[in-house]
C-alpha cells in the first residue's frame, strides 16, 4: 500500500454536523439516507455524529449542551479535539437543503475505502496458500460485489415506499393483461399455476433416472429463452453439449433422437428440417457450460456473474446437484451435508442474480420400494432434507408407461417387463408441483414425445387445497 492518504470528504461531513446543530431535518435526511458513523473518515466526526444520532433515535433533542452530555455518557469526549471544536462545527455549516449532498458525498469516499480494503483482502487470499483459485475467485467477485452493489438505505423501508412500489408494479401488470410475472415457460397451465418462474427462486427438478428430467429442462431452457428473449445458461455435468444439442435439434426438427445420434436414414425431407431447427436453435440466448470437473458452486456463480453483466440473464439450468461439489476443500463431514451447502448456495445464487435457479435432482430409490402409489412424495428428495427447505418450488415428474409392463414368463420363470407407450410414441407426463411458497400445489399434465425429447401443452390441471 502506497502512503496516499484514502479518500475522504473531511469538510463535507464537518458541514453536514454543523447543519444538524442547528437544522433538526438534517439529522432526518442523514438518517433516512441510511448514514453511519463508520462511514465518516474522522474519528471525531464518527463519534459527534455516533452521539448525534443516539440523541435522535431516543427522540432527545440535538442541543450544543445535549450533545456534550452525551458524548461523555459514550465515553467519546475524550477523543474529542476539545470543545471549541463544536462551536467550529456551526460556523461551518452548509444548508439544510444540502445536507443530502454531503451524505451522498461522505458515503461515496467510504465506499471507494471500503473498495481499496477488499482489493487489499483479495491480495491477501491470493497469497494466501490454503485457499484454491476457485474459493479465491469467488470470494473475490462476492467482496466486489459487496462495495458495487452497496446502495444508500436504511435498515427498514417504510409501508409508504413498499404500498407505492407495489400497487405500481401491479398496475403494470395489469397493463400486460397477463397472469404471468415471472420467466415465461410457454406451458400454459405451468404458467398459469406459477405465474412463471420469479427471480430469486430456487426451483428443484426431481425424478427417477430416465424419467425424463433433462428432457423436460432442455425444453424449459429453449422455451424459456424464446419467449423471455433473455439468456439462459445451461450447467450440464452428466452430458456434453453436443448430446443436448442434439436432443433440442429433435425436439424442434421432430426427427427422432436416433437419427440424429447416428445419421442414419436421414432422407432430404429430413435435412430440411434439421435446418429449419438449426436456424431456430442459433438465435437463441441458449449458454452452456459442460465442464463437469470445474462445476462447482463458486465456478456456476462466477460464470453467471460474467455472463449477466456481460449479455444479461433470465435463468440458469443445472443438470443435477447430486454431481455438483461444493468447492469446498476443506471437505464436509458427509455427502448429505454437502448436498445442503449447495443447495443453500444455489439459493444464495438466485437471490444475488435475482434470476430463477432450476437445479435438477435425482430422487431416492424409495420411490421404487412402495407397492402401490409411486408418484414422488417430498421425502423422497434423495441425500438431503435441505433441498426441500430452500427450495421455493419443487416439481417432480411422473409417468405411469415408466412403470407399467406386460409380465410373460419364460421356461426359467424368470419375469420379462416390457414398458407400455401408445402407438404414436406420445406419452402422459404429470408435473407435480409439490411445494410452491407463494402459489398453488398439484398435478398437471403434459404429452411427452420420448423419442424426440419434447413435450406439450395436455389438458388438465388438478388443484390441491
Amino acid at each position: 500500500m502506497s502512503n496516499r492518504q484514502m479518500p475522504q470528504a473531511v469538510e463535507a461531513e464537518a458541514a453536514l454536523l454543523g447543519s444538524m446543530l442547528l437544522y433538526p431535518d438534517a439529522i432526518e435526511t442523514a438518517v433516512e439516507q441510511g448514514l453511519t458513523p463508520e462511514e465518516f473518515y474522522s474519528v471525531t466526526n464518527r463519534n459527534i455524529y455516533q452521539a448525534i444520532q443516539s440523541l435522535y433515535e431516543e427522540n432527545k433533542p440535538v442541543l450544543m449542551e445535549t450533545l456534550k452530555t452525551r458524548l461523555s455518557d459514550l465515553n467519546l469526549s475524550n477523543a474529542m479535539e476539545g470543545e471549541d471544536y463544536l462551536i467550529q462545527l456551526v460556523d461551518m455549516a452548509g444548508s439544510s437543503s444540502n445536507a443530502k449532498h454531503y451524505v451522498e458525498l461522505i458515503q461515496d469516499k467510504a465506499r471507494i475505502r471500503r473498495l481499496i480494503d477488499t482489493v487489499e483482502l483479495i491480495k491477501s487470499d491470493s497469497f494466501d496458500a490454503q485457499y484454491e483459485m476457485d474459493d479465491v475467485m469467488d470470494r473475490a467477485e462476492k467482496s466486489l460485489l459487496k462495495v458495487t452493489r452497496s446502495r444508500r438505505s436504511t435498515a427498514f423501508v417504510s409501508a409508504k415506499e413498499v404500498v407505492d412500489e407495489t400497487v405500481e408494479l401491479i398496475q403494470k401488470m395489469s397493463a400486460n393483461r397477463t397472469p404471468v410475472t415471472g420467466m415465461k415457460t410457454d406451458f400454459k397451465q405451468l404458467d398459469r399455476v406459477t405465474n412463471g418462474f420469479q427471480k430469486g427462486d430456487l426451483i428443484i427438478l426431481a425424478a427417477r433416472p430416465s424419467m425424463g428430467k433433462t428432457a423436460f429442462a432442455l425444453n424449459l431452457a429453449m422455451n424459456m429463452a424464446e419467449q423471455n428473449n433473455l439468456p439462459v445458461a445451461i450447467f450440464s455435468l452428466e452430458m456434453d453439449s453436443s448430446a443436448l444439442i442434439k436432443r433440442m435439434l429433435s425436439s424442434k426438427s421432430g426427427l427422432d433422437g436416433n437419427k440424429l445420434r447416428s445419421g442414419f436414414g436421414i432422407t432430404s425431407n429430413d435435412m430440411n428440417s434439421l435446418l429449419e431447427a438449426k436456424e431456430e436453435l442459433r438465435n437463441l440466448p441458449l449458454y452452456f457450460n459442460d465442464n463437469s470437473d470445474a462445476v462447482t458452486v463458486g465456478a456456476v456463480a462466477s460464470s453467471c456473474r460474467r455472463l449477466q453483466s456481460e449479455k444479461g440473464l433470465g435463468a440458469i439450468v443445472i443438470d443435477y446437484i447430486q454431481l455438483m461439489s461444493s468447492g469446498n476443500s476443506r471437505g464436509s463431514d458427509s455427502r448429505q451435508q454437502e448436498v445442503s451447502d449447495i443447495s443453500r448456495a444455489l439459493k444464495g445464487i438466485a437471490r444475488e442474480l435475482q434470476v430463477p435457479v432450476i437445479a435438477l435432482s435425482q430422487l431416492s430409490r424409495s420411490v421404487e420400494s412402495r407397492s402401490s402409489n409411486k408418484r414422488p412424495m417430498l421425502s423422497d428428495l434423495r441425500e438431503s432434507g435441505a433441498l426441500e427447505q430452500d427450495a421455493d418450488m419443487v416439481l417432480f415428474l411422473y409417468r405411469d408407461s415408466y412403470y407399467e409392463y406386460t409380465k410373460e414368463k419364460d421356461s426359467s420363470q424368470e419375469e420379462k417387463y416390457e414398458r407400455s407407450e401408445d402407438s404414436d410414441g406420445i406419452e402422459e407426463m404429470e408435473v407435480i408441483i409439490a411445494k410452491h411458497r407463494n402459489g398453488a400445489t398439484g398435478t398437471i399434465k403434459l404429452a411427452y414425445n420420448r423419442s424426440i425429447n419434447a413435450f406439450y401443452d395436455y389438458d388438465g390441471y388438478q388443484s390441491e387445497e
